[in-house]
């Protein structure tokens, strides 16, 4: 009886021990000031910052991995502890619910904050800013945007690619270059940096010509090392692409041909291959867009980056595949882009069905090359 009543006391200390740590952690918890809302510009303290990040995908090359990167760099900037970073991976474009599912979510943990990094998260992104006002969205490749708290950006991919073309059209043999494309020609991004690239392609290699292949998705492998493929064997012997993955790459350097990266450096895929590749550097754009929602500066004004603020560029040519003076003549580009002397599209351009786009001496608008490239430059052939 003595130990058994020994033992109900020692039980009854330790439970009330418990209830009055516990009351003390209530009690402070109740006494600490809660995290303030995101308001219109109001500065939010960078502990009280927490960010949801929305991906396509959970894949380590590719588009999502570039924003993936500039996410690391801004967390880094700023010091962000692991826990203001929720990541929401594999939600599908084409589930409307699931995207507006996964937002709400990242919102429900805390996100005051939301990064929806591609096309087809758009139209969520409108509605849910416009359900969330204390939250920040910020959509990336496209037009939409609000007054207080909805903002788009995206960058002239164009300008990369131009550069990408000019070491592609020097490297050719066959005067054939192969280029997978996620998208046809009605869609602007896609079509605006693959005549882009063909007319970099035609600045040093007039008589090449560009062969298309189409893979009508985003993010698909398989997909997209069959139209690598398709191209090989019609005679291209470099392969560029607009699409997520290193398969095009991967194909090219199986194949003896040559490539041409996309998004972020591909060359270790495909060493012997990879001549250089079209790279995003969204690390200056995430630090800029949370600095300002730390020290209240944010604005909704639509950001367009380019070669002249590091937003896009290629990654220094391989100089044991590039043919000899691509560095230079990258170079000279990359300078006349960025001062203006060099405009891609500009003046009369002429399609691959013989028609003249645009007017001699005037350069296209951002919003003319983002919405309104639905042609093909004259050296472009697609093929299946």
């Amino acid at each position: 009886m003595k130990n058994f009543s020994s033992a109900k006391k020692t039980a009854r200390f330790v439970t009330i021990t418990a209830v009055i740590f516990l009351l003390a952690s209530l009690a402070a918890g109740c006494s600490k000031k809660s995290a303030e809302p995101w308001a219109p510009g109001k500065p939010l303290d960078k502990n009280d910052v927490k960010i949801g990040v929305i991906y396509l995908d959970e894949a380590e090359n590719g588009w999502s991995y570039s924003h993936e990167l500039g996410i690391r760099e801004m967390s880094e900037t700023f010091g962000l502890r692991d826990d203001q970073i929720i990541r929401k991976v594999n939600v599908s474009e084409a589930d409307i619910g699931m995207i507006e599912y996964k937002i709400s979510e990242a919102i429900t943990e805390g996100a005051n904050v939301i990064i929806a990094p591609s096309w087809g998260f758009m139209d969520a992104c409108e509605r849910m800013a416009a359900e969330n006002p204390g939250v920040v969205f910020a959509h990336a490749s496209g037009y939409k945007y609000n007054e207080t708290n909805f903002t788009n950006y995206f960058g002239r991919l164009y300008q990369a690619r131009y550069l990408a073309g000019i070491a592609a059209g020097l490297r050719t043999e066959t005067g054939k270059v192969g280029f997978v494309a996620a998208q046809d020609y009605t869609n602007s991004e896609v079509t605006g940096g693959l005549n882009a690239f063909a007319m970099g392609v035609a600045s040093v290699n007039p008589g090449a010509e560009v062969y298309v292949s189409v893979t009508y998705s985003w993010f698909d492998p398989a997909g997209e090392r069959r139209a690598a493929q398709i191209l090989i064997e019609a005679g291209c012997d470099v392969i560029a692409q607009h699409c997520d993955t290193a398969e095009p790459q991967i194909a090219a350097g199986a194949a003896g041909a040559w490539g041409i990266g996309n998004n972020v450096d591909m060359s270790g895929f495909a060493p012997d291959a990879v001549l250089t590749s079209v790279i995003w550097n969204w690390g200056p754009y995430y630090t800029m867009l949370i600095g300002g929602v730390i020290d209240g500066s944010f604005k909704t004004t639509p950001y367009m980056g380019g070669l002249a603020d590091g937003m896009v560029d290629i990654t220094a040519p391989d100089r044991a595949l590039a043919a000899p003076g691509t560095d230079s003549a990258v170079a000279d580009a990359k300078r006349r882009i960025i001062d203006g002397s060099l405009e891609v599209f500009s003046g009369e351009i002429e399609t691959n069905d013989g028609r003249i786009i645009g007017a001699a001496g005037e350069a296209f608008t951002d919003e003319m090359i983002a919405g309104g490239v639905n042609w093909y430059y004259k050296n472009v052939t697609v093929i299946d």
